[in-house]
């Protein structure tokens, strides 16, 4: 990657950050808060590591898919998805309101382009992620499947059941990622339910565990993304400990789970805004 590569994705990201709060704002609901942590996540996937059709195809064949499991962070998903050309992004403007394709967790049954689970039942996104991957090996399709999840959502019991399932059917082919900032709806995970050491639980599973220290760093990210890469076909699936910052990029919300579900006033949308001034077109 390129010095100009990474400050192209840099300023998708500002573009990014600047859609969730306005989104956020515009509703006065939403999930602000791990959809800034994840941006530079989200946008070195989409617009450098994945190899995907230009025209979305529900049944994927051919490309690598991308499931988002804590599907509370739609706001960023949305915007990376409109950014990345899979709908216009003025349809932005519409988040969560009645009758509109971006309600405040991702669905299906309005055929929203790039989107192809319902989710946000939290739990589930990385079993849906490795059906997936089981049918791209079935149908000798070489491609990748990305799955991403948060640390708090660890704690339900059917993520470990696909753990072991990953593992024993040696699913080689995913790449999952969990949003490791340490904060949950009520709290630090740490207070409300510990995870103890994850890295060694997954290990224990039988995962191949890297982390990305800086996971708000773009060029960490994309460097993360390419490791992770490079460790897939190896007869394990592949798990990123990705270490972000709730809010990250707006001041007032970093570091803070309060804004795990907040949204900003007209004043802070303001200050947001400036921090964040790099604009490829507000819709």
């Amino acid at each position: 990657m390129t010095k100009n590569s990474i400050h192209n994705l840099e300023a998708i990201a500002s573009q990014v950050r600047r859609d969730i709060v306005r989104m956020v704002h515009a509703c006065q609901s939403g999930h602000p808060g791990g959809s800034l942590g994840c941006t530079e996540y989200l946008v070195a996937l989409f617009f450098e590591a994945m190899d995907r059709h230009r025209e979305f195809e529900l049944d994927g064949i051919g490309e690598d898919l991308f499931f988002l499991s804590n599907g509370h962070i739609s706001p960023v998903f949305y915007s990376v998805l409109a950014r990345a050309d899979y709908f216009d992004p003025a349809e932005l403007v519409t988040f969560r309101q009645i009758d509109s394709r971006l309600q405040g967790h991702p669905t299906t049954h309005e055929g929203l382009p790039g989107v192809r689970v319902a989710s946000g039942s939290l739990g589930q996104g990385l079993s849906v992620a490795l059906g997936a991957a089981q049918a791209k090996k079935l149908n000798q399709d070489s491609r990748l499947i990305y799955v991403l999840m948060g640390d708090g959502e660890l704690q339900e019991g059917q993520i470990w059941e696909a753990a072991m399932y990953a593992f024993h059917n040696k699913m080689d082919n995913v790449i999952a990622a969990v949003d490791y900032n340490g904060a949950q709806i009520d709290g630090p995970t740490e207070q409300i339910l510990s995870l103890g050491n994850l890295r060694a639980k997954w290990e224990a599973f039988g995962w191949d565990v890297l982390e990305i220290e800086r996971g708000n760093d773009m060029t960490a990210v994309v460097r993360g993304l390419e490791l992770a890469k490079s460790r897939t076909g190896k007869g394990k699936p592949v798990m990123i400990m990705l270490h972000t910052e709730m809010g990250n990029g707006v001041d007032f919300m970093m570091g803070s789970h309060k804004w795990h579900g907040i949204a900003p006033n007209d004043e802070q949308l303001a200050a947001a805004l400036a921090q964040n001034a790099e604009t490829l077109g507000d819709y």
